[in-house]
């Protein structure tokens, strides 16, 4: 839960045992569970140790997507390589975006969004990626 993006196999099972051990889920387990999935599934799950598999946890918004366990590796290899293949500072602006989104509330969201996004006119990345749109081509960032 502490991904950025979950990508699982048709294979996985999703679930926090720890009850079954006399003990509750440490490291943010309780918090993160209950933003992802909502109250009442994250409390089935918690309190009796259930376990979910991997359909219920995209319906369900832990997983993005599933694929065919053979196949997971490289759905994962090629996510990581289409966005080491963006302007790092832009993705890196991008997720710290989304990551606020549940540290605070949606105006201030709001705002810190603006003001990265009109921040992001300053870099060359973004003249470039704009300039490569306009001249229908792949850009080339230098990831400044």
């Amino acid at each position: 839960m502490m991904c950025d993006f979950i990508i699982a196999a048709e294979t996985a099972k999703f679930g926090q045992p720890e009850i079954t051990l006399g003990v509750m889920p440490g490291a943010g387990g309780t918090q993160r569970l209950a933003r992802f999935i909502g109250k009442s599934k994250a409390m089935d799950m918690i309190l009796t140790g259930r376990m979910m598999d991997a359909t219920e946890a995209e319906r369900s918004g832990l997983v993005s997507r599933v694929v065919p366990a053979e196949k997971l590796l490289d759905e994962a290899l090629a996510a990581a390589e289409k966005i080491a293949s963006y302007s790092q500072p832009i993705v890196m602006m991008a997720k710290e975006t989304v990551n606020r989104a549940y540290e605070t509330t949606l105006a201030e969201g709001i705002r810190f969004e603006r003001r990265l996004f009109l921040s992001m006119f300053a870099t060359q990345d973004q003249k470039e990626g704009m300039k490569a749109f306009i001249e229908k081509r792949k850009p080339e960032f230098g990831n400044r």
